[in-house]
C-alpha cells in the first residue's frame, strides 16, 4: 500500500468516527431528567417492612421479593423526597402466583399509605372478576377517585381488553404531568420492549404530598390465605430536568381550589377525555461536524495531489 492510500485510509476511518458521533449522541443520551429515587436491587434497598418473611431482598438474583396477603396489613415502603412537580415512576414486575381474589398493588403516596385517602397514585395488578387484567387509580388530596383498568367497557377504557401473565416480566411506567393534570400508566413485555396498554386518567386537583413508594395489602380487606407473589425490579422515580424560562417580575400564583368533600371509591363515569401526544420531536442533528469531516477530507486530498 502506497503512502497515498495509507493516509487517505487513516483519514476516512477518522472522517467516518467523526460523521457517526452526533448519531450516537442522539440514540445514547439519556432525556433531560432529575433523578428522585432509583434502586436495581443490586444492594440492599433496605425497604421497611412490617412482614420481612414475605417481602425481602433477594441478593443471589439482584430483585426483591414479595407477597401480598389480604387483611393482613403488610407492607414494604421507602421514603421518597418528592417536591410537588410532575413525575416518571419505573419499574419491572414478575408475577409468579396470583391467586383468585388476590392484588398486587404499587404506590406513591402519602405517608399515611392509606388507598382511599390522597394524594396516591397506585398501579395494580389483580385477578378478580375480570380475571388477570391491569388497574391504573389515582386519588387527589380531595379524596376524589379516578380509575381506569385494561377490561373493555368497564371504566373509561374501550379497547380490546389486555391481560397479563405469569412468570413474564413487565415493564410499568407511570407519569404524571402536573401542567396537563394527568397521571398516564403504560405496560410493556420486559424482553420485547412491546407496548401492551395503556391509558390515563384526569386529575381533579394537584397531586402534592406524596412522600413514599410501597406494595403491600394496606386497604385490601378480602379473605386471607391467598397471595399475590413475584419479584419488583429496576424501580426508578424522575422528575423532568431543569428548563431556562424566560424571566418574570413575579411568581405565577394559581387560583385556590374549591374544596372537595372526602367520599368513598366510586368509578367516575365522565366523558373520556381526549388524549394528548406523548412522543417528543427529536431535534435533527447538527451539520457542523459532519460539514467540518467534509472539509477534513477535501483539504486532505488537495495536499496530497500537491506532494505528487
Amino acid at each position: 500500500m502506497t503512502l497515498k492510500n495509507k493516509a487517505l485510509w487513516i483519514l476516512t476511518a477518522l472522517c467516518l468516527i467523526i460523521l457517526v458521533m452526533p448519531v450516537l449522541a442522539d440514540t445514547t443520551d439519556d432525556q433531560n431528567v432529575n433523578v428522585i429515587y432509583q434502586t436495581s436491587f443490586a444492594s440492599d434497598p433496605r425497604f421497611i417492612t412490617n412482614s420481612p418473611s414475605s417481602d425481602y431482598w433477594e441478593p443471589g438474583n439482584g430483585r426483591y421479593h414479595f407477597s401480598i396477603e389480604p387483611s393482613s396489613g403488610g407492607y414494604a415502603y421507602v421514603p421518597i423526597d418528592y417536591k410537588d412537580t410532575s413525575f416518571t415512576l419505573d419499574y419491572d414486575l414478575t408475577l409468579t402466583r396470583i391467586d383468585d381474589g388476590a392484588t398486587f398493588r404499587l404506590a406513591f403516596s402519602s405517608n399515611e399509605m392509606n388507598p382511599e385517602k390522597g394524594p396516591v397514585v397506585m398501579t395494580e395488578f389483580t385477578n378478580a372478576k375480570f380475571g388477570k387484567i391491569m388497574w391504573l387509580q389515582v386519588v387527589t388530596p380531595g379524596n376524589k377517585l379516578m380509575e381506569v383498568n385494561s377490561q373493555t367497557g368497564q371504566t373509561a377504557y374501550s379497547g380490546s381488553t389486555v391481560k397479563y401473565e405469569l412468570n413474564k416480566t413487565y415493564h410499568v411506567s407511570v407519569s404524571y404531568n402536573k401542567d396537563l393534570g394527568m397521571v398516564t400508566m403504560k405496560v410493556s413485555d420486559k424482553q420485547s420492549g412491546q407496548e401492551l396498554w395503556s391509558y390515563f386518567v384526569k386529575t381533579t386537583d394537584q397531586l402534592n404530598g406524596m412522600a413514599r413508594l410501597w406494595i403491600g395489602s394496606i386497604g385490601d380487606y378480602g379473605p386471607q390465605n391467598i397471595y399475590a407473589q413475584g419479584y419488583l425490579d429496576n424501580v426508578r422515580i424522575t422528575s423532568p430536568g431543569a428548563v431556562t424560562a424566560a424571566p418574570t417580575d413575579a411568581p405565577v400564583i394559581s387560583n385556590t381550589a374549591v374544596p372537595v368533600t372526602p367520599t368513598k371509591k366510586v368509578s367516575p363515569k365522565t366523558t373520556v377525555p381526549t388524549p394528548y401526544p406523548t412522543t417528543t420531536p427529536q431535534s435533527p442533528p447538527s451539520l457542523l461536524i459532519p460539514l467540518a469531516a467534509l472539509g477534513i477530507i477535501g483539504g486532505c486530498f488537495i495536499l496530497l495531489n500537491k506532494k505528487e
